[in-house]
């Protein structure tokens, strides 16, 4: 169908929105496909009550205790899954004592705190608050925290992560391709007697293999697959002083089953007129998480560092009350986030419920200011 317009509306999306309407995008495929805008005489997100299973979620992440917190042979704990993608958080406090290798997709390790090394087959790679860890599918690694208070957030993609095209804009867009820092060769002798257990997760089971000798004793390697290494102070976002550009804009790394995106510190709109918060739009095509590293998040009430939000298909969401409002007067935003899209719709585990904020469903009624 050819682009129409219809009543009240505004004479470009997100720029001059009609007074007292607000303005939501109704579109396919993320934010790549056809897309329509609603122009609505109060919130669309403005509900005071849900019944049934399809609401907003808002966990505390910093109430989560997985295993590897204080048993260093523990696990992760799941926040959400599905058959493509899955989301973990890792509390690791000591040195795994075991290598581990997941067999069914690639990870992707945000660091929210701590420090330490990956040790992988490729080598060392240091790592520190805001760094991303990509570790291919099937790579051998161990995690050695130098400090006790770690804080990770693991994405596991079935489907190979790959660095997003980025058109007109070049390569070098958002992310230099020469800032990534992949490991130098770090071959274990054999340090001291017994056994080494490497862990293997395939299928949802886990089987050990047991050698005699360190199995991370690689000398050199070649090629273009490897694990690699950067920070988020390294990214340079996208933005224009005229119009707010979709989350998009900011992916990092995707695949066919899910995408990374990084919303980054950086300078807000200025034109008069011009939409400077996300707008409101309504999920069809993604799930949307986000995890809150660091910042202010204007854009959602009483949201704290280390807090995850889910916001699943079929729903609106956008700004809560008072972001309109607390926007005003800045110039640029302060918010470092994550935000992982998955296509197919994510399963919330029991343990990410104990952490839930029930209220946060129904946070956006009242007055948008």
């Amino acid at each position: 169908m050819n682009p129409q317009s219809k009543g009240t509306v505004a004479k470009q999306a997100h720029v001059g929105i009609p007074e007292g309407t607000f303005e939501e995008e109704h579109g396919r495929q993320g934010f790549f496909g056809r897309a329509s805008h609603l122009y609505h005489l109060r919130q669309p997100t403005g509900w005071t009550r849900i019944e049934g299973p399809l609401r907003p979620h808002c966990f505390e992440g910093e109430k989560l205790r997985p295993t590897d917190m204080e048993d260093p042979r523990g696990e992760p704990v799941m926040v959400a899954e599905n058959d493509d993608c899955a989301i973990l958080i890792s509390r690791r406090r000591r040195p795994m004592p075991y290598l581990f290798r997941y067999a069914d997709g690639d990870e992707l390790h945000f660091v929210h705190r701590g420090s330490g090394l990956y040790d992988t087959d490729y080598g060392a790679l240091r790592y520190a608050p805001g760094d991303y860890i990509y570790l291919p599918k099937g790579t051998t690694y161990q995690v050695s925290p130098t400090d006790s208070d770690n804080f990770f957030l693991i994405i596991r993609s079935i489907a190979e992560l790959r660095w997003p095209e980025r058109g007109l804009l070049g390569r070098h867009a958002f992310l230099d391709p020469m800032l990534p820092e992949t490991p130098e060769p770090n071959p274990h002798m054999d340090e001291r007697g017994g056994e080494w257990e490497l862990r293997v997760l395939s299928r949802g089971d886990t089987t050990s293999l047991f050698y005699p000798h360190h199995p991370l004793d690689v000398v050199g390697w070649r090629g273009d697959l490897a694990p690699f290494r950067f920070n988020v102070s390294d990214l340079r976002p996208i933005v224009s002083e005229r119009y707010h550009l979709p989350p998009t804009v900011h992916a990092t790394l995707f695949s066919e089953g899910c995408a990374v995106c990084t919303f980054a510190p950086r300078p807000l709109e200025t034109e008069e007129g011009c939409t400077r918060v996300p707008y409101f739009h309504r999920n069809v095509d993604w799930d949307e998480v986000i995890f809150y590293h660091s910042g202010e998040f204007f854009s959602r009430a009483s949201i704290t560092a280390g807090a995850l939000t889910l916001h699943p298909q079929g729903l609106h969401h956008g700004p809560q009350p008072g972001a309109f409002e607390a926007v005003k007067g800045k110039t640029h935003t302060r918010e470092l986030a994550v935000m992982i899209e998955t296509k197919r719709p994510l399963r919330v585990s029991p343990a990410a419920r104990d952490v839930e904020i029930a209220e946060y469903a129904t946070s956006w009624a009242g007055p948008a200011r």
